[in-house]
């Protein structure tokens, strides 16, 4: 079966009321970036709550559903054919070689479920459901009926033309990129924090990312590293504006005057500040990180305690309560796991102490954080104003 329309199928957007337009439309917005990666070309429209996408040219059917299966706010996708001839006749013919087509094996249960949104169609939607099974029972006498559990359900919409269709391929869900604001996420080389990203831009939030460089302890291969990580969320995010920092001076500087078991901390307190302060000047709201309770020493919840004390921002830690493999799990879905495990190591793990306190006492972090200040801020400054800037775009 050559299908050349496909119906979008949406879940939360249709909770919007009167802004569900405005999803709609952001979605088709999304839908169209997406399917420019394809060969061929497509027409995303939306008509009475129903968003279709239809091809025009030849394309790979296998591409395609990949692609829409990326695009966050597609609930299912729908392979249907749009048939232009309503007469009712010229509708159990197109069923019954539909069928023919599309299920080779005739062993099964089915139900037939139709919806007459042209009030001026002459026969009814109960009259649809039992004479088009009639038809397909005629046709194919090895099928049965089942109006419960039935193995193939052929739903049949009577609109402008009639929308034929059975098969309902899973969409990722969430909402259309780019209605929930922007927000900023640090972006390491490991498990966790692509999967941080993907998470959230599956809520609708545009991202940006920051990555600390730390050469030449860490090489140019682990930022090649990020870099790929960062292509790879960006399949489903859109384009992702990397912000390299040369975080090497900020470090050496806390480790020649702070106390060693305190490194990790001060080192993560001034990446956030550093990440916030590049999320505001580029429209960001938030910060993202992919810290989970009790994981490591830095992310005991004294020491996110700690971290979070110099943010104005809002942190959004959409793992922290998942554990390890359930992170995993989602980075293997998405397909970072193969990339995040390559033994390229980032400037946190370089630096970390041997021994790292995991309850901070915040007034003594404080107070660890007045030996920097002769240097500190001009760090800070110079590292944001010559940090590297990556556009991200799908690898």
């Amino acid at each position: 079966m050559v299908y050349q329309s496909f119906l979008i199928k949406y879940a939360e957007i249709g909770t919007k009321g009167k802004n569900r337009y405005l999803f709609e439309d952001a979605l088709i917005h999304q839908i169209k970036n997406a399917l420019k990666r394809v060969d061929g070309s497509f027409v995303a429209s939306k008509e009475s709550g129903r968003i279709y996408v239809q091809a025009i040219s030849e394309y790979d059917y296998d591409e395609v559903i990949e692609a829409l299966q990326r695009v966050f706010g597609i609930a299912w996708i729908c392979p249907m054919l749009q048939i232009q001839d309503k007469d009712f006749e010229n509708l159990k013919k197109t069923l019954v070689s539909y069928v023919d087509e599309v299920y080779p094996d005739k062993n099964f249960t089915f139900k037939v479920e139709s919806r007459r949104a042209d009030k001026q169609y002459p026969v009814h939607s109960e009259q649809m459901n039992r004479d088009l099974g009639e038809v397909i029972l005629k046709a194919f006498p090895e099928t049965k009926v089942n109006v419960h559990k039935p193995d193939v359900l052929l739903r049949v919409e009577v609109r402008k033309v009639v929308n034929l269709y059975s098969l309902m391929i899973p969409g990722p869900g969430g909402m259309p990129v780019g209605t929930n604001g922007k927000a900023m996420l640090l972006l390491s080389g490991g498990i966790d924090s692509p999967v941080a990203g993907y998470m959230i831009a599956k809520r609708g939030v545009k991202i940006d990312a920051v990555y600390f460089h730390a050469p030449p302890y860490t090489s140019e291969r682990a930022k090649q590293k990020v870099v790929d990580l960062a292509k790879q969320v960006a399949r489903y995010s859109g384009p992702i504006p990397l912000h390299v920092v040369n975080f090497t001076d900020i470090q050496l500087y806390i480790y020649d005057k702070c106390p060693h078991e305190e490194l990790t901390i001060l080192m993560r307190r001034y990446m956030m500040r550093i990440a916030q302060e590049i999320a505001e000047k580029n429209g960001g709201l938030a910060l993202i990180t992919g810290e989970s309770i009790g994981q490591v020493a830095s992310q005991t919840v004294q020491s996110l305690a700690s971290t979070n004390e110099v943010c104005f921002m809002p942190v959004f830690r959409p793992l922290i309560g998942f554990d390890k493999q359930e992170i995993v799990d989602i980075s293997q879905k998405i397909g970072t796991f193969e990339t995040s495990i390559q033994p390229y190591e980032d400037c946190c793990t370089i630096f970390v102490a041997k021994h790292p306190v995991i309850k901070p006492n915040l007034e003594r972090i404080r107070k660890s954080e007045e030996h920097l200040e002769e240097k500190i801020q001009e760090m800070v400054q110079t590292a944001i104003e010559t940090a590297e800037m990556i556009w991200c775009d799908e690898g």
